[in-house]
């Protein structure tokens, strides 16, 4: 199957060649999807070249079938439009979130497509929580992480441990089903809403997670926090 690797992009230029060629390094037959949200740090012409040029201009040691596109937003709209477009460009069998920086290891990624690929689950949560090794940061975030998965466990009536989490995979079929109406991080729990109400099989695995912090490149505050709260209220109510 081909594995559609959905990256929104904004002001990643430290990471964001390597965080390619770790993903061109995961051996399965992948097509990155990259999606430049009006950067303005020269990771807008970084994109260009690639686009141009080819996966030559990473270097690192490209495994199996790995196919680039490039989209360009007209102007700065924020996470969820960015995977709004690369979701509809999107061609692969599989569907799967993948950030541009470094939080998330690609390496995970034939984990968390697994159960689709045995035919289990429709929607696979790839979760921060449940064993794998984590690199540990703000306590008062994951005091927020938590309180939002339950909140949206309360209304969903799932019951995941990271509804935060950037890996989420998709059966084609599925995702092309759900319109995507948030611009920016209340994607998360509008997606989650939207899934638990097509009653799709969700599958929960363990990733690893190498968090960053804001001198690091960290984007996600504490208004992002309010939307999803305001998110999670909207999406649990709307039919």
């Amino acid at each position: 199957m081909l594995v559609s690797l959905v990256i929104p992009v904004y002001n990643e230029i430290p990471t964001l060649a390597e965080i390619l060629r770790r993903c061109i390094a995961v051996d399965f037959p992948k097509e990155l999807v990259l999606v430049d949200d009006c950067s303005k740090d020269g990771s807008r012409e970084f994109l260009r070249q690639l686009s141009e040029q080819g996966l030559e201009v990473l270097g690192g040691s490209p495994k199996n079938r790995n196919e680039i596109r490039v989209l360009f937003q007209e102007n700065n709209q924020g996470k969820g439009a960015a995977l709004r477009r690369g979701f509809a460009e999107a061609t692969g069998d599989i569907v799967l979130v993948q950030d541009a920086d470094l939080e998330y290891d690609p390496r995970d990624i034939p984990r968390v497509i697994q159960p689709i690929l045995d035919g289990d689950a429709d929607v696979v949560f790839g979760s921060r929580f449940i064993g794998s090794p984590r690199r540990v940061l703000y306590y008062w975030h994951t005091v927020l992480n938590n309180l939002l998965t339950t909140l949206s466990n309360m209304t969903s009536g799932l019951n995941l441990t990271d509804m935060e989490t950037c890996y989420k995979a998709f059966r084609a079929e599925v995702i092309r089903s759900v319109h995507v109406e948030e611009d920016r991080f209340g994607f998360e729990p509008e997606i989650t809403a939207k899934v638990a109400r097509g009653n799709w099989r969700v599958f929960e695995v363990p990733i690893s997670y190498h968090g960053r912090t804001y001198e690091e490149g960290k984007k996600i505050g504490w208004k992002d926090g309010v939307r999803a709260l305001y998110a999670i209220g909207k999406y649990s109510l709307k039919r």
